[in-house]
């Protein structure tokens, strides 16, 4: 398969990318990692009459420590997310998550902006986005504004994006003291899309839940939180009854489709068994990081 005809625009700055974008009015394309976008284009799915290419764009390929969090640049690939140290150390689930996306190949083309704007219903990064509060920084040649990850993410391959903007960086905060993480996923193959993927965080104080967040991937139209199942674990101690009732709520916030590689059921079923593995290792991880702290103190 061939692409239709198009144009190919490499600008060098950031505003020449946004100028070039207002300048064809939603007949143009970002391209930066190209792994949806190229196989898209090859099928005709999508057909711009231009690309424009950012990845000579400086600026954009960096992960930097902030005092509130990280600043990752929409050009940063999978892979270097994958083996970042400080994304090792201070956001775990993040590299977890990241580990999970496609091959190798994949991983060292592919973009985190790029994830993003796809919003690709069983992708990994945009539940991460979600489930770490973060704040996505976009930008046209009129002005430049914030997009929470809540407000982002609108539904299958859509987001809040609007023609003419750029994605240029994504900022999360770093996890609150004695919080712990998980992150799981059922696929056919490593490599494989998820069938349904769940991913959490928990903190913990005087053996108490005192903060819970859970996202799930690949069991709705687009990832989204599971507020009625945090809300279930908050303000309480975490035991195995509390979490069946969690993945309870799960199961019922998940709205899957069937499609050739499992039915909805399955998809709702999985989702909730996934739920609790993913919050048991949240709770798990918070009580030994509790414990590291109050050893310090």
């Amino acid at each position: 398969m061939k692409p239709a005809p198009f144009r190919y625009l490499r600008p060098r700055t950031v505003d020449e990318a946004v100028a070039e974008l207002a300048r064809h009015d939603g007949d143009a394309k970002v391209l930066a990692g190209g792994q949806s976008l190229v196989p898209m284009m090859n099928y005709r799915l999508v057909r711009p009459q231009v690309l424009v290419d950012v990845n000579h764009v400086p600026g954009l390929d960096a992960i930097e420590e902030r005092a509130r969090g990280l600043t990752i640049g929409a050009l940063v690939r999978h892979r270097a997310i994958e083996i970042s140290p400080v994304v090792r150390e201070r956001l775990p689930v993040l590299a977890g998550a990241a580990e999970q996306v496609g091959h190798l190949a994949i991983r060292n083309r592919g973009t985190f902006g790029g994830a993003l704007v796809h919003n690709d219903p069983a992708a990994e990064f945009p539940m991460i986005a979600l489930l770490l509060d973060a704040k996505i920084e976009v930008k046209r040649q009129s002005r430049e504004r914030t997009i929470a990850a809540a407000d982002f993410f609108v539904g299958p391959l859509t987001t809040a994006l609007e023609d003419g903007e750029l994605l240029t960086s994504v900022e999360i905060p770093w996890l609150a003291e004695r919080t712990g993480y998980g992150f799981e996923e059922l696929s056919r193959r490593h490599g494989d899309f998820a069938i349904a993927a769940a991913a959490a965080t928990v903190t913990v104080k005087d053996g108490r839940c005192v903060e819970a967040r859970i996202s799930l991937g690949g069991v709705g139209p687009c990832a989204f939180r599971a507020y009625e199942a945090e809300s279930v674990l908050r303000d309480r101690p975490i035991d195995v009854a509390l979490i069946e009732r969690a993945a309870s709520a799960v199961r019922d916030a998940a709205d899957p489709t069937s499609d050739l590689h499992a039915s909805a059921d399955f998809r709702r079923h999985v989702a909730g068994v996934l739920a609790e593995r993913a919050i048991a290792g949240a709770w798990r991880r918070a009580r030994a990081a509790a414990t590291k702290t109050e050893e310090r103190e």
